[in-house]
């Protein structure tokens, strides 16, 4: 490149600006930056004549090295040359600084671009948008394009482009969906890209049957789905539970000669297993294993993970024999899974020693790892394992998580040590690490055990400070507690206030709050909360009305009992055996011969009794 540069100089022949610009990039491609920068400058020195081009390039270059600040040196030093930058210039840092994040900066560039005369372009406007994109700010995306509309400048097939993407990224894809008829309608047709990032969308927001017609508008307007398009098909339609429609695009994919990754592998795997039939799921991966596909470790991990669900940890483990035979590398995942299912079977000796298998293995354990055994240890009582894998923990330096803490919390929780547990909480906003609502709901539920009801809602409003949104298990662990524990008019206080702030509660918060006031015989306010829980809209099964009338035999309380067995028969639902049998005991225990031939009658109607 040098030889013929000098050529080109002892000729006298005319260096363009362009021929400099060529070496400049040249320089930059051989890594030679250092060169390339004292090229430039002997041409500032009037060795060479300086040009746009010149500087452009070497903007160019720095931008992508990501030195924008640098290539803001070498635009300033344009106007000490004498020359005055171009729209490609401004584009250059523009873009650079998009990229870096820095958009007030890029704004404010393009203003002084209008200030020297330099109109912004269709470019420039698409970087703009780009760079509104990558920060997530859509509604800024907007107003540039309106900005680009009043300039008398169309949007183009880029601009498209990004805005879908844009809106896709950031959930909305109702959005993306009008840009794409606006785009088709101007004439633009979209890419592979675009389509698929349209699919992935869909396919999140479980509009699986949607993303299937945008796959065969592609193939309408000629464009050829590619492996990624057919992989995220194959993994929406896995996720919404049509496996069958996923494996027909992967026969589809075959017989166009599209080989399936291991993306698509995985996904019509997860989806058979999910599905619930583990024999489907296993013929599949043994299919597999025919074609010297599973050295996957991520197929052999889903289906261990299939057998342990479903408490089959013999058949998960002879699967990890036969990683070990075949020599593929288990994961840190592989571990995880049998030593929840050991946990999960009580086998804890195996489990522990899975600990030390991962160590031979050279993986670390993860936090998962030890919280599950911790948590195991905890089931069985054995307060001083968990304590001895929570020390083992931090001298291996693996940084606990909230999961693990709210493990370590009911632990103190049965050692009886409630004020180390609320210290705990306080260590763990310390170490940047959030308390979820599982950890609280933990907590609270501790406190109501011990009667300390006013700490218990202390935690509650502890959760609204930082923002963490109080689930319908937070107030039924309080409901619970206060029936329980405390005062079953507190209880129906805080029902009735949770009601009026309009928050959502589950069947059960009621469900607890009416079988307290019928232990307590109250059977007048358990019908109000029952017919309460009917207004709701909640379903009602036989489940809920025998959960009440066995409370109410327990007391005796007839009038009530036979009440809520008339209101079962005049909502369509049938009562089994055993609810009669139970009521027919409590009947005959009374004396109360007239309900015994009614009920017996009843139940002569139903099939329970012979003539």
């Amino acid at each position: 490149m040098w030889s013929v540069y000098d050529e080109i100089k002892d000729s006298g022949t005319h260096q363009s600006d362009h021929t400099i610009g060529i070496l400049i990039d040249g320089l930059f491609e051989q890594s030679g930056l250092q060169d390339a920068v004292s090229f430039l400058m002997g041409v500032e020195r009037g060795e060479s004549a300086p040009s746009v081009v010149s500087f452009n390039t070497i903007m160019s270059r720095f931008c992508k090295l990501g030195f924008v600040d640098i290539a803001k040196s070498f635009f300033c030093m344009m106007f000490k040359c004498g020359l005055l930058p171009d729209s490609y210039s401004y584009n250059i840092l523009i873009h650079g600084l998009c990229i870096a994040g820095s958009l007030e900066e890029a704004l404010e560039f393009t203003k002084d671009m209008e200030r020297h005369g330099v109109q912004p372009d269709t470019v420039t406007y698409n970087i703009l948008c780009k760079g509104f994109h990558l920060l997530g700010l859509m509604s800024g995306a907007r107003e540039i394009i309106q900005k680009m509309l009043i300039k008398g400048l169309n949007p183009d097939h880029v601009t498209y482009t990004i805005l879908i993407c844009g809106h896709c990224h950031a959930g909305n894809i109702e959005e993306a969906l009008k840009l794409r008829k606006e785009m088709l309608s101007r004439g633009f047709q979209l890419s592979v890209i675009v389509y698929s990032v349209l699919l992935s969308s869909l396919c999140k927001s479980r509009r699986a049957e949607e993303a299937l017609r945008l796959l065969y508008e592609m193939e309408a307007v000629g464009l050829e789905p590619d492996l990624i398009t057919y992989s995220i098909l194959i993994h929406g339609l896995c996720k919404q539970g049509d496996v069958q429609r996923a494996s027909e695009l992967y026969r589809e994919m075959y017989m166009k000669r599209i080989i399936p990754n291991y993306f698509a592998h995985r996904s019509i795997l997860l989806g058979l297993r999910e599905k619930g039939d583990i024999s489907e799921a296993r013929k599949y991966f043994d299919n597999l294993l025919t074609r010297d596909v599973t050295e996957d470790i991520v197929l052999y991990n889903i289906m261990m993970d299939g057998y342990v669900k479903l408490g089959n940890i013999v058949e998960s483990t002879r699967l990890y024999k036969q990683i070990i035979e075949k020599g593929i590398n288990p994961s840190i995942v592989t571990f995880n899974t049998l030593i929840y299912g050991f946990c999960k079977t009580g086998k804890l000796v195996e489990a522990h020693k899975m600990l030390d298998t991962i160590k031979l293995h050279g993986l670390l354990p993860s936090p998962f790892t030890y919280t599950t055994l911790m948590n195991a240890n905890i089931e069985r009582g054995n307060i001083h394992g968990m304590l001895k894998l929570l020390q083992e923990m931090e001298a291996n330096a693996v940084q606990p998580t909230h999961v693990s803490y709210t493990v370590v919390i009911k632990a103190l929780f049965k050692l009886g040590k409630l004020q180390e547990a609320v210290h705990l909480v306080e260590d763990m906003y310390a170490k940047g690490l959030t308390p979820d609502q599982i950890t609280y709901n933990t907590l609270i539920k501790c406190f109501c055990r011990a009667r300390d009801f006013l700490k218990a809602f202390q935690l509650h409003n502890e959760m609204l400070v930082h923002n963490l949104e109080p689930t319908p298990v937070t107030y039924n662990v309080l409901i619970n507690g206060l029936c329980v524990y405390g005062d079953l008019m507190d209880a129906d206080r805080l029902l009735v206030s949770l009601c009026d702030c309009n928050i959502n509660l589950t069947k059960v918060a009621y469900t607890t709050l009416i079988k307290a006031h019928c232990a307590k015989g109250d059977v007048h306010r358990a019908v109000g909360l029952f017919h309460q829980m009917v207004e709701k809209g909640f379903e009602i099964s036989i489940r809920d009305y025998s959960a009440v009338i066995n409370r109410l035999c327990k007391r005796c309380l007839i009038t009530g009992a036979k009440y809520f067995f008339c209101m079962m028969l005049s909502d369509g639902i049938c009562p089994d055996q055993e609810l009669c049998e139970v009521m027919l005991n409590t009947f005959r225990r009374v004396g109360d011969l007239n309900s015994v031939a009614e009920l017996l009658a009843e139940m002569f109607k139903l099939g329970f009794l012979r003539k």
